[in-house]
């Protein structure tokens, strides 16, 4: 039995990617899904015309999207789920460690805020 994520099954699509030749590799609900994202969000901005590439606005914004990546990655893996896996599911069970991991993920998300607010105030 697999719930629907996207933290495990982006690790589980880069390791099917590498190794797509292994008789084993099987692909699962994650990993489809992660395709099923990826197409469906393309195939939309293709029919509504609203498709556009986008980049960064500089070093210090790339820099920033970096880190906050990486930090959402190491706390997806830390937390053993993500929003949808502790948040809702673990708190409704009133899991404990769910309870820690959502409060970390509030926590982590008010101080982002707070940083983005002083990135906007610093600049101006």
């Amino acid at each position: 039995m697999e719930s629907l994520s996207f933290v495990a099954p982006l690790a589980y699509t880069l390791y099917w990617f590498m190794m797509y030749s292994d008789a084993s590799n099987v692909l699962t609900l994650g990993i489809v899904s992660v395709f099923g994202v990826i197409a469906g969000s393309a195939g939309m901005a293709l029919l509504t015309r609203q498709f556009r590439w986008e980049g960064f606005s500089g070093a210090e914004d790339t820099a920033n999207h970096l880190i906050g990546g990486a930090l959402m990655g190491v706390g997806g893996v830390t937390a053993l789920g993500c929003t949808i896996g502790q948040g809702m599911s673990g708190v409704s069970t009133l899991s404990i460690t769910s309870w820690i991991a959502f409060l970390s993920i509030v926590g982590g998300a008010v101080l982002g805020v707070k940083y983005q607010a002083w990135r906007v105030e610093r600049s101006a």
